[in-house]
Formats: C-alpha cells, sequence, structure tokens
C-alpha cells in the first residue's frame, strides 16, 4: 500500500481514532491502527476491545499494483509523535510484504515495523441494528451536559455510564454518581421504537470529540451502541446493568424558589471555597429574600470567608450546606444569565435549572446536601 496525503490531515484523523487505541495493552496489536484501504479512501481504526474508532480520510494512493482492500497495524503513537512533529507538508506512506511502514517527506524518511491486518481484531457489525434518527450538534450537548455527573465508582457499574430512554418523541438522558444528577429532555433525538440503553463515559467522551454539527446516526444491537458522524464512526459496547430509579430520588414538592444571576453566584461560590475545609469542600448558602449569603471555615486552617449575592427568594430564611466542587460544576453546566433553585428543607435534594430554557429542551440538575451543625 503506498498513498501520500497531508501530515496535518493524517495527524488528525489518527488524533481522532487514536482515543481508541489503550495506553496499556493485553495484545501488542492493540497498540496499533489499523489501515485499510477502501476504494479513493483510507480507513484508520482503533480498538481497546471496549470500544473502537473508524476513521475515514481521502489520500491519493499510489499504483502499486496492488487493488481492492489491503490492511496493515500501524504502532500508533510513534506514528502519531512522527507526525505531530512535522510541519505541515505532503508525506507518503508505504508498506510492503513484510509490514514495514516508511513515511518519507522532502525533508526525511522514517521506518518503523508493523502488523499482519488480519491479525487485528474484528470490530463490531451493527449492520441489522436499531436506529436513533439526530444530529451530532444534538449529541454533543446531550454529551457536554450529561457527562460531569457521570459516576466513577467501579462498584456502580450502571451509573458510570449515561441513560439514554429514546422514544418516537423525544429522548431522556440522565446521568448521576449519587451526589449530583442530570436529566435532560431532548427533542432532537427520536427512534422508531422505544429503547433504553446504558453508554458508557468514555465512549461518550469520544463522540463527543468526534461529533459535527450534521445528521448523525446512532446504532443500537447486539450489546453495542454506534455513532455515525459520516466520516467518523464510534463504537462502544453497552453497559448491561439496570439503571438506578432516577425519578425517585427527584423531590416534587419544592416550595421554596431562589432566582440568582448564575455568572455572580458561580464566581462567589469560586473565591469563598478557597476557604473551604480541604477535606470536605463544604459551603454554606444563607437565603434571604433579596440577598444569599455564601460562607466557608477551615477550622484546621484558622480561615473563613464569607460573601453576599443579591437574589430574588420567596420563602422563609433557611442555610443549606454543599460541597463546593459538585456546585460549581453544576454552576457551570447550566445555561443562561439566571438560574433558579428549587429546594423543601435543608437535608432534601436542590433542584437546579436555567430561568429560561432552550428550545426543544427541557434541563434539570439535581445536588444532594450536606450535613450542616446547625441543624435541628
Amino acid at each position: 500500500m503506498t498513498f501520500t496525503a497531508s501530515s496535518a490531515d493524517l495527524l488528525r484523523a489518527l488524533s481522532t481514532a487514536g482515543g481508541a487505541v489503550p495506553s496499556k495493552a493485553t495484545l501488542p496489536i492493540l497498540e496499533c491502527v489499523l489501515f485499510e484501504r477502501d476504494d479513493d479512501a483510507l480507513l484508520i481504526s482503533a480498538t481497546d476491545l471496549e470500544i473502537s474508532i473508524v476513521q475515514r480520510i481521502k489520500v491519493q494512493f499510489g499504483q502499486n499494483g496492488t487493488e481492492g482492500k489491503e490492511r496493515i497495524a500501524v504502532p500508533a503513537k510513534r506514528l502519531i509523535d512522527t507526525l505531530r512533529a512535522l510541519p505541515d507538508l505532503s508525506v507518503t506512506v508505504k508498506t510492503d510484504a513484510d509490514y514495514n511502514v516508511e513515511l518519507t517527506t522532502d525533508q526525511g524518511r522514517y521506518k518503523m515495523v508493523g502488523f499482519d491486518g488480519g491479525d487485528y481484531p474484528a470490530l463490531p457489525s451493527l449492520e441489522d441494528a436499531q436506529e436513533v434518527e439526530t444530529t451530532g450538534a444534538a449529541v454533543k450537548r446531550a454529551i457536554d451536559k450529561t457527562g460531569f455527573a457521570v459516576s466513577k465508582d467501579a462498584l456502580r457499574p450502571a451509573m458510570q455510564g449515561v441513560l439514554f430512554q429514546v422514544r418516537p418523541e423525544n429522548a431522556t438522558v440522565v446521568a448521576t454518581d449519587g451526589h449530583r444528577l442530570v436529566k435532560m429532555v431532548v427533542d432532537g433525538i427520536t427512534a422508531a421504537d422505544a429503547v433504553d440503553v446504558i453508554v458508557p463515559e468514555k465512549a461518550l467522551s469520544l463522540a463527543g470529540k468526534a461529533a459535527s454539527d450534521d445528521a448523525c446516526t446512532v446504532r443500537i444491537g447486539s450489546g453495542y451502541v454506534g455513532f455515525d458522524f459520516g466520516d467518523t464512526q464510534v463504537v462502544g459496547r453497552l453497559i448491561e446493568e439496570q439503571y438506578p430509579n432516577y425519578e425517585a430520588v427527584i423531590p416534587v414538592e419544592n416550595e421554596k424558589r431562589l432566582t440568582v444571576g448564575r455568572e455572580a453566584l458561580l464566581a462567589a461560590v469560586r473565591r469563598v471555597a478557597l476557604y473551604s475545609s480541604s477535606m470536605t469542600h463544604q459551603i454554606r448558602l444563607a437565603l434571604e429574600s433579596d440577598a444569599l449569603t455564601i460562607s466557608a471555615e477551615d477550622i484546621e486552617r484558622a480561615s473563613e470567608a464569607k460573601e453576599r449575592v443579591l437574589c430574588d427568594y420567596d420563602s422563609d430564611a433557611m442555610e443549606i450546606g454543599f460541597n463546593s466542587q459538585y456546585l460549581q460544576e453544576v454552576l457551570s453546566n447550566v445555561d443562561g444569565e439566571d438560574v433558579v433553585f428549587e429546594f423543601s428543607s435543608p437535608n432534601r435534594a436542590g433542584v437546579v435549572s436555567p430561568s429560561e430554557g432552550n428550545e426543544g429542551e427541557e434541563i434539570l440538575m439535581l445536588i444532594m446536601p450536606v450535613m450542616l451543625n446547625t441543624y435541628a
């Protein structure tokens, strides 16, 4: 196989596919990317046996007497590092029957040894899978708004992914780690038949990086989910677990309503959090009719901080505690100038939402409080 391409274009395609290359592979060939000819395009594939990425790139193939599909596995890290060190110029890649790989530019020649592409693990096929029609923009937004709340706890595998409940009219996307929860209803993701799946966070993260604004087809079947963005396909193994009943933890009777400027509150929380305990990251919110007081203290370091932010609060005065890191992440992922908090009591979850939502979308975030020693 011989082909010529721009080093920048080739690096971009390899960087996308390389997201599925494991840092520590159980099989040496998994540390490679697979080069495969498909007519006038080069397919670059990578997998860690859980997640696979296929990137298509147009190249100029040389007339070296070979026809049809050719496959060779090329060491990913060395190839990517070489291209990253080169300026943007034309590079020619040539492979031979002994799986030698040679890169040639106007400035030099670089040679490495690959593997037989026939030994590369077969990627999952989703030809007969159920299809979900959407756009790359809708998928990326759903990923961006839920990814931060995915659990890192390996003992709770279902919560290490994002739940997609796709229906003919819309989709509900949910993520939670037990401390925070995000529920997002998106009109732009639909399926002819209802389907519920849990997609691993890593697969979603890679899909989000590869997403474009154009049409996207999501295929679900045989224990896998695939995101087809045209020239890029990301396939991940589904999490075959029962997702927790998230509806049961969302409070429905929240008579206390607080409206506050999102940027002002986020900035105040960031400053005050610098004075919170390094162990608990606890801050206090004291709610009054026209002002919200944010405070924190670190007894071990004899430090404390307090700020007041103007707000609109329609109930009795109340004090509630939160983990400052969790609160910052929630506020960072809510859109709009103003954010609305709904509370029932200091020991029950607070519901957070934008004061004005985007068309075709509903988003709700939930954050669990931390116990303060002032509770009765």
